[in-house]
């Protein structure tokens, strides 16, 4: 995985060889003409992958066109894959913008897109709505705002589930920095320090995607930790929980963030895994009794896509869209889609804990709740029926 600062060098120069300082064009079809381009910018090859989220989208954009599109004009939903790559993802979107003419980008789900893209966003007058959002610039730009909590403030809550509500006392944590990402932990750190008045008892940011879990988890052992949350990836969950199982360590709880809560894993991990904590940004998708589930989940069916978290987003992000479009008298265009989600006022969804918001802020940190779900038997199940809130201030 690139290091931080190799990743802005790249970032840097990318931004300078795909001519940032360009104009670009407002849409390549007059309106009326019968199509509403509709894109993302998605890691859909590379080192990590979020197909799901598009996928999801795309679900929710071909059902409105199959029921005869927004006011007659179908939408077209144009995927770029930015291989995980700054310089494809620069050019991923500046083909969508400037090229393919879009109004808007919706169901984005990337390492890179926020972090190379987002000032080009801005420059061009275009919203995001991202799908899932990764990288900190994600919900510090006046252009872009997920529809999920992203890994920071999803780390700031599972801390806070730990102290505050296991009433844990020694809480440790255990991070793989990926590029840019190693200020935002620290600020859901401070943030839950000043929340709480308490401190991590350990505060190990050194793993790597390939590391051995077996000193991680032996000093987790040593230093008395009595809740460990980890952020790594469905891979490294699995490897790290499997270590905990054959080191035979007891007596700690385990909180990991969304990424890993697939079903997938629980399968993987098996007993295992019995007793593993992990947090739902969305209504937990595995709970197939939840009424509020029931139209995302015949529609993944219909249009075979896989139900996760990551498509959760998707969906939700796609259905903000097309309701918002649907609300505008006259054209839709980029000016007109842009305003129209500046002047958005709040969106209550039952998938999510808080209301969904764009507007005119500067940067947006909408989804700030999530549910806990826990291993048990092989399945996830949810512990906590109501939404934890997170209480404090995150940036």
């Amino acid at each position: 995985m690139i290091a931080s600062r190799t990743l802005s060098v790249l970032l840097l120069a990318a931004l300078a060889g795909c001519g940032l300082a360009d104009t670009p064009t407002t849409g390549r079809d007059a309106p009326g003409t019968g199509v509403i381009r509709v894109g993302a910018v998605s890691s859909l090859s590379g080192p990590v992958t979020f197909p799901d989220s598009s996928a999801a989208a795309k679900a929710v954009f071909d059902r409105v066109n199959e029921q005869g599109g927004i006011n007659g004009q179908k939408i077209e939903y144009l995927v770029a894959d930015d291989k995980g790559d700054p310089a494809a993802a620069a050019q991923a979107a500046r083909d969508l913008v400037t090229n393919q003419g879009v109004v808007l980008l919706a169901g984005s789900a990337s390492l890179l897109d926020c972090a190379v893209n987002a000032p080009f966003y801005v420059q061009s007058a275009i919203v995001a709505v991202q799908g899932t959002g990764v990288d900190p610039t994600c919900f510090e730009s006046p252009a872009i705002s997920p529809v999920n909590t992203g890994p920071y403030l999803n780390m700031a809550i599972n801390m806070y589930y730990a102290s505050e509500v296991l009433k844990r006392d020694k809480v440790c944590m255990f991070l793989a920095i990926l590029g840019n990402t190693n200020d935002a932990y620290g600020g859901a750190v401070q943030s839950w320090s000043k929340l709480t008045g308490k401190k991590l008892t350990l505060d190990d940011r050194t793993v790597k995607p390939d590391s051995d879990p077996t000193p991680f988890v032996l000093r987790a052992r040593s230093a008395g930790c009595q809740a460990v949350l980890y952020n790594g990836t469905e891979p490294m969950a699995i490897a790290w929980m499997k270590v905990v199982k054959q080191q035979n360590v007891t007596g700690i709880d385990w909180l990991l963030t969304t990424a890993p809560y697939t079903e997938a894993v629980a399968k993987a991990l098996g007993p295992d895994g019995e007793g593993t904590y992990a947090n739902a940004e969305f209504e937990p998708f595995t709970d197939a009794g939840s009424a509020v589930l029931k139209d995302w989940r015949e529609l993944m069916a219909a249009k075979k896509v896989p139900l996760t978290s990551f498509g959760q987003g998707g969906y939700l992000a796609a259905t903000y869209v097309v309701d918002t479009l649907k609300g505008i008298k006259g054209a839709i265009t980029r000016e007109s889609a842009a305003q129209a989600f500046k002047a958005l006022k709040p969106i209550e969804n039952p998938l999510v804990g808080t209301a969904y918001e764009f507007g005119a802020a500067a940067k947006h940190r909408s989804n700030r709740a999530g549910k806990i779900v826990q291993l048990r038997g092989g399945a996830w199940q949810v512990v906590t029926p109501e939404w934890v809130r997170y209480p404090g201030t995150l940036g």
